[in-house]
Formats: C-alpha cells, sequence, structure tokens
C-alpha cells in the first residue's frame, strides 16, 4: 500500500511537471524500475499513465479556452505513425543496452533542460498552416519515434520547436504538446500491451497520480516553480543514470 501511495505521489508530480513544461517521465520511470520492473515493462507501464494523463490535461485546457486544433491533430498522427515504429524498437532492443541508451539520454535532456533560454515569443504571429505546417508534421513524425522509444524529455523538445517554428506562445505550445502526446501514447501503449510490455495494475495505479497533477498543472499558469523543478529533475535524472549504467 506504501508503495502505491508512494507511486501516485510521483505520479501527481510527473503530470504536474509534463504538463507545464516535460520531464515527467525521468520521475517515474525511475520509481518503477526501482519497484522490481525490467526496463521494457517500466516503459510500457509508463505509458499507460502517460495516456490517462494527457487526455485529461488536454480537457484541462480546453475548460481554458486553450486549444490549436486541427493544428495539433496534424501533428498528433505524424507523430503516432513515428511512435510506432519507436515503440517497436523499444520493445525488440536488450534490457542492458535500453539501460545505457535511457542513461545517456537521461544526461543529455539535463543538459537540455539547463541550457535552455527563456522565450519572449508573445508578441510574434503565429505559423500554423503552409510551409510551417509541412515542417512541423515532418519534424514531429521524428519526435514522434523518440517519444514511442521512451517519451523522456519529449515535452522539451516540443516547447523548442513549436515557438520557436510556429510561434507559438507557451501556453498554446503546451496546449499543443499535451494534445500530440495523448495521440501518439496510443499507437505506444498499443506497441507495448501487444508485446506483453505493460503491468496495467501498477500503470492505472500511476495513471491516478498522472492525472491529478496534469488537470490542476493544465489549468494553472505557465513556467510557475521552474527553478525547483529543473533542480528535482536533475537530481533524479543523475541518480537514475548512475544506477542504470554501473548497476
Amino acid at each position: 500500500m506504501l508503495e502505491y501511495l508512494l507511486l501516485i505521489g510521483v505520479g501527481f508530480v510527473a503530470g504536474f511537471v509534463n504538463t507545464i513544461a516535460g520531464g515527467g517521465t525521468l520521475l517515474t520511470m525511475p520509481v518503477l524500475i526501482l519497484m522490481g520492473l525490467p526496463s521494457s515493462v517500466a516503459n510500457g507501464t509508463n505509458r499507460v499513465a502517460i495516456l490517462i494523463q494527457t487526455a485529461i490535461g488536454v480537457k484541462g485546457f480546453q475548460s481554458k479556452n486553450v486549444t490549436t486544433y486541427p493544428f495539433s491533430l496534424y501533428l498528433g498522427i505524424s507523430a503516432l505513425l513515428g511512435s510506432l515504429i519507436g515503440a517497436q524498437i523499444a520493445v525488440d532492443i536488450k534490457g542492458d543496452t535500453f539501460n545505457k541508451i535511457l542513461s545517456i539520454i537521461m544526461v543529455l535532456v539535463v543538459v537540455m533542460i539547463l541550457v535552455s533560454p527563456k522565450m519572449q515569443l508573445s508578441e510574434m504571429i503565429e505559423r500554423t498552416t503552409g510551409k510551417y505546417l509541412y515542417i512541423s508534421i515532418i519534424v514531429f513524425f521524428f519526435l514522434g519515434i523518440y517519444g514511442g522509444f521512451i517519451n523522456a524529455g519529449i515535452g522539451f523538445m516540443m516547447l523548442i520547436v513549436l515557438p520557436y517554428v510556429n510561434r507559438l506562445s507557451l501556453v498554446k505550445s503546451n496546449a499543443t504538446k499535451v494534445a500530440v502526446v495523448c495521440i501518439y501514447t496510443i499507437g505506444a501503449v498499443f506497441m507495448f500491451a501487444l508485446n506483453d510490455k505493460v503491468n496495467w495494475k501498477l500503470g492505472l495505479i500511476l495513471a491516478i497520480g498522472n492525472a491529478s497533477g496534469a488537470w490542476i498543472s493544465s489549468r494553472w499558469s505557465v513556467g510557475k516553480g521552474d527553478r525547483l523543478v529543473k533542480i528535482f529533475v536533475v537530481m533524479m535524472i543523475c541518480i537514475l543514470s548512475i544506477k542504470l549504467w554501473f548497476f
């Protein structure tokens, strides 16, 4: 019972962080692995919570009249196709190799978190049609491959692309990000479940926390508590990276 409560608590923080910016997977993956799940099963189990979390997050943004439909749908479909490829790679890869790849990815995400600049794009004109739409569709296909493979830090990557390519505000970028992740996670869950890489019980328990955090943060102003979140995420990433690489 204490483990389940811990899982819900971590899920709440992850759902909150994921919806505001990204990096929540870097919190939930360590907990699932430390609870005894193999890396590939932890990866698949985490997707159940992400799917429910993002569905709730989309509703939260919509309740505040923040949506980028149909732009988010186009990007979501492209990312969905990529996620099928990425999830299959994650299923097929050997456990030790996956652990080492995951540890490297997490270090890279830490660097990206620490050096990412503040963006002031509120007065720029949105670019969600024409060539900018096509560029984003192509980029999000490859982001979908990565998202299907591990999903860790995908939110930060999207928050680089959407403001600078499409000139979306951070609020709209977050709303778009959550919608896209929701769409492509459907494909990822399908692939992991098809290969029996999902612990449904732990996934649904984790989803209670994720969904609660997503609902609150989707209705919260973007960027609050950023420094504290960065410190906490960096600590968790460093601990997991050392564990995965050496133990």
